[in-house]
């Protein structure tokens, strides 16, 4: 089959602030292999600082549309837009491999029984987070939290369609306590509807850790656990999904004590305590609309 016969993707790119970063992405984009692809960059920037980079890339052709600050609103301004095959979402400071996106249109051609794929994140060297699962699976409402990252989420538009809007209640810019985690959450209402998603670790998309002081770490394990807790409360998880889910980092929390690792120790604590908070909070946002 020719790269002129493979599905073509939707690239949903929400973007603020960032400029030289957007521009490697879209740098990566012009290198790729397979060229069936629209780039829609969702725009929240009241400036027009975007200007310079998108006409730089101006053979990309990019849909340049505008939203309100909020990561999932912006995604959710995009879907009416959508009208190719494949949808995936890049971070505006990811990048692609040359060839990433003809060998995700050449194995969604060759099973259409999959529904979808995720793959991994990993620095420019190729390293990944221990946390990153090294096994492929088919995606589970219980196994999917180590196995996907916005970034690497390439669905099949008949999912998208399925699913709908992204909850804003999720995502960075939400104004919530719980505001990132808005893609494993479209995942697991993906799941719910009987999407078949397999994660392959050997799909990587570029993507650099930042590295956090303690004060950061603490806010960020506060904050995605909250998203987390979230998930799980407005999902309706059983009572022993969500023990284990805050015995985890309890027990990081324990660990990094005795190991006189006391910026780990926060960092766990934080996340058992916005697990615990996101849980609550959806189960009491639940009761409210009953």
């Amino acid at each position: 089959m020719t790269t002129a016969d493979l599905p073509s993707f939707d690239l949903v790119v929400a973007t603020v602030d960032r400029v030289d970063e957007l521009g490697r992405l879209l740098d990566s984009l012009e290198r790729q292999t397979h060229r069936g692809f629209r780039v829609l960059v969702v725009d929240q920037n009241e400036d027009d600082r975007l200007g310079r980079v998108l006409s730089a890339h101006a053979s990309l052709a990019p849909v340049r549309l505008r939203s309100g600050r909020g990561l999932s609103r912006a995604r959710n301004a995009a879907l009416g837009e959508l009208r190719d095959g494949i949808v995936a979402f890049p971070d505006d400071d990811c990048t692609f491999s040359d060839d990433l996106l003809e060998r995700i249109a050449r194995r969604l051609a060759a099973e259409p029984a999959l529904d979808g794929l995720t793959g991994r994140s990993a620095d420019a060297a190729g390293r990944s987070a221990a946390s990153w699962s090294r096994n492929g699976a088919i995606l589970t409402r219980d196994n999917l939290w180590n196995r996907a990252i916005s970034f690497t989420i390439f669905l099949r538009a008949e999912v998208i369609e399925r699913v709908g809007a992204f909850d804003e209640q999720l995502g960075l810019g939400s104004g919530t306590p719980w505001s990132s985690g808005e893609e494993i959450e479209y995942l697991v209402r993906a799941i719910e509807k009987g999407a078949r998603i397999e994660y392959d670790p050997g799909l990587v998309v570029a993507h650099e850790d930042k590295t956090l002081s303690a004060d950061a770490a603490r806010t960020f394990g506060a904050r995605d656990g909250a998203s987390v807790g979230y998930i799980l409360g407005k999902h309706g998880y059983p009572l022993r999904t969500v023990a284990r889910m805050l015995v985890r980092p309890a027990g990081g929390a324990l660990l990094a004590l005795v190991r006189g690792n006391r910026t780990r120790m926060r960092f766990q604590a934080a996340t058992m305590r916005g697990r615990l908070r996101g849980y609550l909070g959806a189960r009491s946002s639940a009761k409210t609309s009953a």
